[in-house]
C-alpha cells in the first residue's frame, strides 16, 4: 500500500510520456485518500460527479475546476448541466493514471468545499438567468 500523501500540497510535474501508466494496485491505494472519486476503466481514469442545487452553481464549479487545471497545467474532462458537474482525470500521454491525476482530484475536492458565490454577485448581472 502507498504511504499517505498530502496530494493538495503537491504540484503537478509535466508528464512527457514514455512511461507506463500507474498500475491498478497503486491507483487503488491512492484512491482511498480521495473521498467521492472512483476509478473507471479503459483507460483507467479518475471520475467524480458533484451535485449542486441549480445550473449556475454547477457552471461556477466547472469554471473553478477549469481555472485550477489551467494553473496546474493538467487538464480535466468536465461535463456539467443542471445540478451536476462530472470531473474526469487521466494522463493522455500515457493513456492511463499518473500521480498528477490524484493531485488534481484532491485539489478539486478542496474546491467543492469552497462557498459558492453566484455570478450575479461576483461579476454583476451577466445574463437574464443570473437574476434571482
Amino acid at each position: 500500500m502507498a504511504a499517505q500523501q498530502d496530494f493538495t500540497a503537491m504540484t503537478c510535474e509535466p508528464c512527457r510520456g514514455g512511461i507506463p501508466p500507474m498500475d491498478r494496485a497503486m491507483a487503488d491505494s491512492y484512491l482511498v485518500q480521495l473521498p467521492g472519486w472512483s476509478i473507471k476503466g479503459n483507460p483507467d481514469r479518475l471520475e467524480r460527479d458533484f451535485r449542486f442545487g441549480n445550473f449556475r452553481e454547477a457552471q461556477a464549479f466547472a469554471m473553478r475546476v477549469g481555472d485550477l487545471c489551467e494553473s496546474e497545467g493538467h487538464h480535466a474532462e468536465i461535463l456539467y448541466g443542471w445540478g451536476h458537474c462530472t470531473v474526469t482525470f487521466w494522463t493522455h500521454k500515457i493513456n492511463g493514471l499518473h500521480e498528477n491525476d490524484f493531485i488534481m482530484a484532491a485539489k478539486v475536492n478542496g474546491l467543492s468545499d469552497e462557498p459558492y458565490v453566484p455570478a450575479s454577485e461576483s461579476m454583476g448581472d451577466v445574463s437574464p438567468t443570473a437574476r434571482t
